[in-house]
């Protein structure tokens, strides 16, 4: 390749094609490729290449602390949770397409987060956008947007994302205004987005840390009203033990 062509490549951004242009070519002789054919190739892999990129960048921008997949899961070792129903709501993809919340509830290390974190990489996979957020970070910035002037803006970016991922709701207790404004992002949510939550806490016993027994139905209303609710209370910790000091 000449070095004009490669100028004008970078320029274009065709990075993909500058980098296996030998190898291209070396494919299209190989397989007899008409112009029309290699052109069509050089389209298709360009096109691959950018959509992996940009996956990519959605992974990046979702600020996941853990990479979780649903394959790799240990069903094995909660026998209690429906595997079954989790995979078909996995593959019907219905939790995306018709903005439906998912609600994993149960003890500490039952595996919530790891469950929740695979939907949420599978929609982005599929060419979402999403973000994954603690619950305490969450209502932080929400509470820290007042006294910056910038909560109007702080709500629209979280609720704007496709697929918002609030890990540990119940962790901490929250002030009024954060209640508040916490129920302003998921009403803004409702039904036009897809939410996705872990706690610890059944929601009988949400009041007692968000401390407004009204706004704490009403939140319950518009979270369940479009949602699966994964039980998995009676599952067992994955967590390893650890062996008592002697």
């Amino acid at each position: 390749m000449d070095e004009k062509l490669q100028q004008m490549l970078k320029y274009i951004r065709l990075s993909g094609l500058l980098a296996n242009w030998d190898r291209y070519l070396s494919i299209a002789q190989k397989s007899n490729y008409s112009h029309a054919r290699l052109l069509e190739y050089i389209v298709e892999q360009e096109y691959k290449i950018k959509q992996e990129n940009a996956r990519k960048m959605r992974l990046a921008r979702a600020r996941i602390p853990e990479k979780y997949v649903i394959e790799t899961f240990p069903f094995a070792r909660q026998p209690k949770l429906n595997k079954k129903k989790i995979i078909n709501m996995y593959d019907r993809f219905d939790y995306m397409e018709k903005c439906r919340n998912l609600i994993f509830m149960g003890p500490t290390g039952t595996g919530k987060t790891g469950l929740a974190t695979a939907f949420l990489t599978h929609a982005i996979d599929r060419g979402y956008n999403g973000r994954f957020v603690a619950f305490a970070e969450l209502v932080e910035q929400l509470y820290q947007s007042v006294a910056d002037h910038t909560e109007a803006k702080v709500i629209k970016a979280f609720a704007a994302t496709d697929c918002l991922l609030i890990d540990e709701l119940g962790y901490v207790e929250v002030e009024p205004v954060q209640v508040g404004l916490f129920f302003t992002l998921m009403n803004k949510r409702h039904k036009k987005k897809t939410t996705l939550i872990t706690s610890n806490l059944g929601f009988s016993q949400w009041s007692s840390f968000l401390k407004n027994d009204h706004l704490t139905a009403a939140l319950i209303d518009r979270l369940t009203e479009n949602s699966h609710v994964i039980n998995m209370k009676n599952c067992a910790s994955l967590r390893p033990k650890l062996d008592p000091v002697s």
